[in-house]
């Protein structure tokens, strides 16, 4: 048999410590928020930065016409495979951005593809810079068109 002794010092120091506890848990909950804002916020501006270091590889109309055009095959490649159930289009696909970019990088940029150094971040950059030509954001005309700040 158990004996409960209930006693008003007793509540008062149950009820002072559920308080306790349940502070400490927001606050817990709230740093725990705003740290993952912060890292959110710190990788936005790192995928930022490294966007704008890749605009700059890619001021040669040139180039971003030949990496429009080889983005270009890379989906049709992709949608080519999708309906074809084969791999062989997305592989065409690829090489054949590859090659464009790399055409447009060698001979008209004159510099060295991000994708030797940085192959993801230069993956998702590169569509992003596709994204901003369809939006008209970015032009293939002359780079006094672009629409975003420099």
């Amino acid at each position: 048999m158990t004996i409960r002794h209930n006693t008003q010092n007793d509540t008062q120091t149950t009820t002072a410590q559920t308080t306790h506890d349940s502070n400490a848990a927001r606050t817990d909950q709230h740093l725990a928020n705003q740290n993952r804002q912060e890292m959110t916020e710190t990788k936005q501006k790192a995928q930022q930065n490294f966007y704008d270091f890749y605009l700059e590889e890619h001021q040669n109309m040139a180039c971003r016409r030949l990496h429009f055009a080889g983005s270009s095959f890379g989906l049709l490649g992709l949608a080519k495979s999708i309906q074809t159930r084969s791999p062989k289009p997305l592989l065409k696909g690829i090489a054949a951005g590859y090659g464009c970019a790399w055409v447009g990088h060698f001979f008209f940029e004159k510099n060295k593809p991000a994708s030797f150094k940085f192959p993801l971040k230069s993956f998702v950059s590169d569509f992003r810079m596709y994204t901003d030509v369809l939006r008209g954001n970015l032009s293939l005309r002359d780079i006094k068109y672009d629409k975003r700040a420099r």
